[in-house]
């Protein structure tokens, strides 16, 4: 027989965070160690995949089944790598912590990760990333030319 065990279903999106949604910072990590300490089996997420305003940012309606929705991103955590300053963090809009306007979290993280990109194009170590690329080049370069000829062409 089986022993019994419990879990939740909570999408990353719906933990706490002051940048609009919930991400895979340090929120995350302290759900994680809640559960763990409330004797939890399993955490149920929804897919990680891109969303579109378009189709509502479900997470069933995506572009790309190997992609990672960029807004899940942590601005905490690419200030801890050194990517972002912690002083970026500070010009944060206001976000409603009673629900997610993903309009302006797109807005937001898109100006920051912009910034983590320079800061990134800086460092001497890629080896990670260029792994990364080499280990996904059955899809990303697809999904890259994908990405950016949608953004051109409308």
């Amino acid at each position: 027989m089986l022993k019994r065990s419990s879990g939740v279903l909570l999408h990353i999106s719906s933990l706490p965070s002051a940048y609009g949604i919930g991400d895979l910072g340090p929120q995350a990590y302290k759900f994680a160690d809640f559960l763990f300490a409330s004797g939890q089996s399993y955490w149920q997420i929804l897919p990680l995949n891109p969303t579109s305003r378009i189709n509502g940012n479900s997470p069933y309606s995506s572009n790309s089944a190997f992609a990672f929705n960029p807004i899940l991103v942590s601005p905490e955590l690419l200030a801890e790598q050194g990517f972002l300053t912690f002083a970026d963090l500070k010009d944060c809009p206001g976000f409603s912590p009673a629900e997610s306007a993903y309009d302006d979290v797109y807005d937001f993280k898109a100006e920051l990760f912009k910034k983590a990109f320079r800061n990134f194009k800086q460092t001497a170590d890629k080896q990670d990333y260029e792994n990364f690329c080499q280990a996904q080049k059955n899809w990303l370069e697809d999904f890259s030319c994908f990405c950016c000829f949608k953004r051109h062409f409308d």
